[in-house]
């Protein structure tokens, strides 16, 4: 048995070199990051463990979206909130799991709001899938009224991020000018980074997208699908879809192609969350050099109106996203 590395690069030091290259820095967004990170390790743990600590199964109630709500939901949203208040610098939040924002009555320092899915794919948990947590940080602009706050653009976010629990416990971090990827290390208890500013392919030989809501694709789509399976020229896409988004994106950023959750006929603007699912990953996605956009516009550019706000998502490799793109242009909107 090899002893543990003596000098290893974990999450808590990059933040902290982070920290350095602004001058004025007091910290504060230090300390909530090493929070996030705190609640992560703990969900991390619950997940691994969800049948032997009875974490698996119903609550029997539903959250805001609609969707069911499992017991390990419960626990992931409670240990962000938790360890997100802590922290002393976020006055309010926005969860999945919470209808309204959340309000910390005892903050002193109202620096900065969060948003989160605490557990995105939970659906997937009892059968053993990756699932993940992602988070969105935004400056408070108004310390007086900063609910606010929270109903700001991707494009307006300091940082964002995703935790993926799977057969290893992964979180990828940026800043917006780079994206870095940290293994949890159990035997010491640290992240420690492994996938070092992640570039994502300008194309990629992999499409993701749930194909049993095919009847309901608009044409741009249906076209585009089509050519993934049956390009006039070059190899066809492979298809992949897990259907849990943070699984679905991680391998998206690492192997480039291209993920679409579209909008159907019983949700026209689609199931995923814009201000704490689309904001955080296509911030990442456009990092790491991709793009992300809902048909039209750039999901960054998206102003979110509701902290439940839905909107379709085609996010990935650049030149992926531009081909469809260029399809809504001309098969949908006649531009």
């Amino acid at each position: 048995m090899t002893a543990p590395n003596r000098d290893p690069y974990t999450l808590t030091r990059w933040i902290l070199q982070e920290q350095q290259k602004y001058k004025n820095s007091k910290g504060d967004l230090s300390i909530l990051l090493n929070s996030i990170q705190l609640a992560c390790k703990i969900i991390s743990r619950a997940a691994s463990g969800a049948g032997i600590y009875s974490l698996y199964g119903l609550t029997g109630e539903e959250n805001k979206s609609g969707d069911e709500v499992k017991k390990l939901d419960i626990f992931s949203n409670d240990a962000m909130v938790n360890c997100i208040s802590f922290s002393g610098k976020v006055p309010c939040m926005a969860s999945e799991e919470n209808e309204e924002a959340i309000i910390i009555k005892d903050c002193d320092e109202p620096k900065y709001v969060v948003s989160f899915d605490p557990l995105d794919g939970s659906s997937n948990i009892d059968a053993n899938v990756s699932v993940g947590t992602i988070f969105g940080i935004h400056r408070v602009v108004d310390p007086k009224n900063p609910t606010e706050s929270l109903l700001q653009k991707g494009r307006d976010l300091v940082s964002a991020g995703y935790c993926m629990y799977g057969d290893a416990t992964v979180l990828v971090l940026s800043m917006g000018d780079s994206v870095n990827g940290f293994t949890l290390d159990t035997s010491i208890g640290e992240f420690i980074l492994t996938h070092k500013n992640i570039k994502i392919p300008k194309k990629g030989g992999i499409y993701s997208i749930n194909e049993g809501n095919a009847a309901s694709f608009d044409k741009a789509l249906e076209t585009y699908v089509e050519e993934c399976k049956k390009p006039k020229k070059g190899k066809a896409k492979k298809a992949r879809y897990i259907g849990s988004m943070v699984a679905d994106v991680h391998r998206t950023l690492l192997y480039g192609g291209i993920f679409m959750y579209p909008g159907n006929q019983s949700n026209p603007r689609g199931k995923l969350r814009l201000l704490y699912e689309l904001g955080p990953m296509s911030f990442l996605v456009e990092a790491a050099g991709g793009r992300a956009i809902d048909g039209q516009k750039d999901v960054l550019d998206l102003q979110p109106q509701s902290i439940h706000e839905r909107a379709p998502v085609f996010l990935g490799s650049a030149d992926d996203v531009t081909e469809l793109e260029q399809l809504y242009k001309t098969l949908v909107y006649n531009q």
